[in-house]
Parts: C-alpha cells; sequence; structure tokens
C-alpha cells in the first residue's frame, strides 16, 4: 500500500480457527481488520492476531450493523465482511446431522437444520442492508460446508441447513452484483483442523482443511474485480474425496 491507498478494512464474524486464520492474512496484506466473536478466549485470540476485537452475536442483525458501525468509525467504510461463525441451534443431540429421517424426534428439524439457514439470512441482510447504504464496491463472503452441495445418508437435515445457507446466499449475490457489491459463498468441502495445528481425534490429518490454506481463499475472493466476481469456491483437501 503506497501513501495513496487508503487502507483496505474488513469485519470478520467468528474467531476461533478459519475466521483467526483469516484475520492473519488479511492483517499480513495490510488491512485494516475487526472481528466479533463470543467467548472472552476467542475475542483475546483475535486481539493478539492484530483485530479490533468486538463480542457480539451473528445471529442477531442489531449485533452485526453495531460492529459494522464501530468497524467504520474504527478503520473507515467496510470493504469485506466475511462470516466464518458456525450457528446451531436445539439440542444437537443423537446421531450427527440428524441422524435417518425415519429415527429422527420431533425436534431434529429445529436441533440439525434450522440455525445454519437462519445465521445466514441474520448475516447477509443486515450485512447487505450496511453495503447498499455505504453506496461502495464491497465483499461479503459466507462460509458453509461441503453438505450445501450433496445430502448423504442419515445427514439430511444437516444438509438441510446448508442447502439454506447455498440459496440465501446466491439469492444475496445476484440481488446485489448491479450494486458493485460482491457476495461469495466459500464451501469448505471438509473437516477443519484446528488453528494451533495436531489434527483431530480419528480423522486423517491430510483430510483436513487448514485454515491457513483456506484464509487464501477469502483473499482471493477479497481481491476480485467487478467484471470478474466468483460466486462460489469449493476448496477440497487433496487427501479428501472431490464430488463435482
Amino acid at each position: 500500500m503506497n501513501d495513496t491507498q487508503q487502507q483496505r478494512s474488513a469485519l470478520v464474524f467468528g474467531a476461533r480457527n478459519l475466521g483467526r486464520g483469516v484475520i492473519e492474512r488479511l492483517r499480513d496484506d495490510g488491512w485494516a481488520v475487526a472481528a466479533v466473536a463470543r467467548s472472552e478466549s476467542t475475542l483475546a485470540t483475535a486481539q493478539a492476531a492484530g483485530a479490533l476485537a468486538m463480542q457480539g452475536d451473528v445471529t442477531d442483525p442489531d449485533s452485526i450493523r453495531e460492529a459494522l458501525a464501530k468497524t467504520t468509525e474504527a478503520h473507515g467504510p467496510v470493504d469485506l465482511v466475511v462470516n466464518a461463525a458456525s450457528a446451531y441451534g436445539g439440542t444437537r443431540s443423537g446421531p450427527f446431522g440428524g441422524g435417518p429421517l425415519a429415527e429422527a424426534a420431533p425436534t431434529a428439524f429445529d436441533d440439525w437444520a434450522a440455525a445454519p439457514g437462519r445465521a445466514a439470512f441474520t448475516f447477509l441482510s443486515a450485512a447487505a442492508r450496511y453495503a447498499v447504504e455505504q453506496a461502495r464496491p464491497a465483499t461479503l463472503i459466507q462460509v458453509t460446508g461441503g453438505s450445501a452441495r450433496r445430502a448423504m445418508p442419515g445427514r439430511g437435515l444437516w444438509a438441510a441447513g446448508a442447502f439454506a445457507v447455498r440459496a440465501i446466499t446466491q439469492a444475496a449475490a445476484l440481488e446485489l452484483r448491479e450494486q458493485g457489491i460482491h457476495v461469495a459463498l466459500l464451501i469448505v468441502d471438509a473437516g477443519i483442523e484446528p488453528f494451533e495445528g495436531g489434527g483431530r481425534e480419528g480423522v486423517d490429518r491430510a483430510a483436513l482443511a487448514d485454515p491457513r490454506e483456506i484464509a487464501d481463499a477469502v483473499a482471493f475472493l477479497a481481491g476480485q474485480g467487478a467484471r470478474a466476481a466468483t460466486h462460489e469456491l469449493q476448496v477440497t483437501p487433496l487427501a479428501e474425496r472431490w464430488v463435482p
């Protein structure tokens, strides 16, 4: 960045693993970064990584708008907003993903499917409204998992939530592109390794996504121009099965 260029400003929701990787990558690229998290430990991590750390909730539109306003006050107009926070609802009891539909409990849909789509709606609605009011180019990135592309036996409810995230993000991309606002869905088709490394018990480490490498994908999306925008990007470790 030279003396005539304005420092770019970003706001990241979720700063524990992927969000932390994004913060560090953007800071390395010279961005001014703010981060939103719920726990004190995650906020401390974000602050240590060089971000303006704010407590907030991506499922609360007022909290999102407040974070955007504080970011603008501290760093100028927001160029990039990333939702890397995980939103879960209900008790999430039983097998991961909700289990077979014929065996699902009456509350299984709310437990496994409702929260992700609701969080994506809240994030994209509030962030889009703010971006439109700014009346300048910006990029909004929603992160989701590989279940946004296909369902698996026993995980239909989990996939239903991810499909909702994908549909809402696609709608936002179509609605905002004529106003110069780039909306992208980043699909991480694998589990994400903890930022500190060490893998996860019972999972081949080579099949886990590296949060730092995913952060490179976020930087790629954030750097695109109006004439060549990617609206959906899937990243998959080479050791994981890729499903086209």
